[in-house]
């Protein structure tokens, strides 16, 4: 099968006030591809242990299909704390597994064969998983869909790997935060935001770029077409994954056919129900899946 859908980075315990939850953005959108109806996959690095064995078997559960190695090094967990809106706050912890995913024979052929790539910075923090996401963003067709989705995680990005990452990609996703931390990288010219993402994208010569506000809104960016829609009011059980989803059901409505502002429209509302659920991985109402069919 061509056209996989691939999140590569960490895979990950999101260890949260109710208990542990599955979680990593790759296999958070990978998850959500795979309920549109899309090839997803996951590529990471689980650790000779307990946690890895539980995690591998939890996804399994949740039918997401893998490339995990395990390494001798251990399973990743995020310490999630929530505020009194449902915001999280993580303790990433380091020397994971994800921080040493290994480049394979069976990564490249998947590489390959892949219609569309999500990555993001934090996993990209040690040189091993750098180098494994960058070999493999080297292999993927010509055509593919590469999305730099960048999710800037406490101290554990730099100038270069942002670079680097923006060199790659055809799409980015950014928030109104990150956009001020990046136009400060590249002292880009402009008062308002959308100045600032008119000067990355042409400065990388992207294909679209993905803003997100908040509760204020969201934008998504392309050559002579500009989208932007409200964030629906929802009651917010956490926000843990949300962007995540956003970012996968973005990227099915794409390949799926549909133009620009439909594509923005399902992301949105997939996010908006995302938050209303606990965790970042429930399971999304036929109303969305429908609407990713053109």
């Amino acid at each position: 099968m061509d056209n996989f859908v691939v999140g590569i980075g960490e895979v990950l315990w999101d260890v949260l006030p109710d208990g542990r939850k599955a979680g990593g953005a790759p296999s958070n959108f990978a998850y959500h591809v795979s309920q549109f109806g899309l090839p997803g996959r996951v590529v990471s690095a689980v650790g000779e242990d307990s946690l890895g064995e539980e995690l591998l078997s939890t996804l399994k559960d949740k039918g997401l299909e893998s490339v995990i190695s395990t390494v001798p090094y251990p399973t990743g967990t995020v310490q999630v704390t929530l505020d009194k809106d449902g915001i999280p706050r993580y303790d990433i912890k380091e020397g994971s597994a994800w921080d040493n995913i290994p480049y394979t024979p069976e990564l490249e052929d998947l590489a390959k064969h892949t219609g569309a790539v999500c990555f993001g910075s934090l996993a990209q923090r040690s040189t091993v998983s750098a180098n494994t996401i960058g070999r493999f963003i080297d292999h993927v067709p010509a055509n593919c869909l590469k999305i730099f989705d960048i999710n800037l995680r406490q101290n554990y990005y730099s100038e270069k790997v942002v670079s680097a990452s923006l060199q790659k990609c055809n799409i980015l996703k950014i928030n109104d935060e990150e956009l001020e931390v990046v136009s400060r990288m590249y002292s880009l010219s402009g008062t308002s935001m959308q100045e600032k993402c008119a000067g990355l994208m042409s400065s990388f010569g992207l294909r679209a770029l993905i803003l997100t506000c908040g509760a204020s809104g969201s934008y998504v960016f392309s050559s002579g077409c500009t989208s932007y829609i409200k964030t629906p009011e929802v009651d917010v059980a956490d926000t843990v994954g949300a962007g995540d989803s956003f970012t996968a059901a973005f990227t099915a409505g794409m390949l799926s056919g549909l133009d620009l502002g439909q594509a923005h429209q399902l992301a949105v509302e997939t996010s908006a129900f995302v938050c209303t659920q606990e965790g970042a991985m429930p399971e999304l109402p036929e109303r969305l899946i429908r609407m990713c069919r053109k």
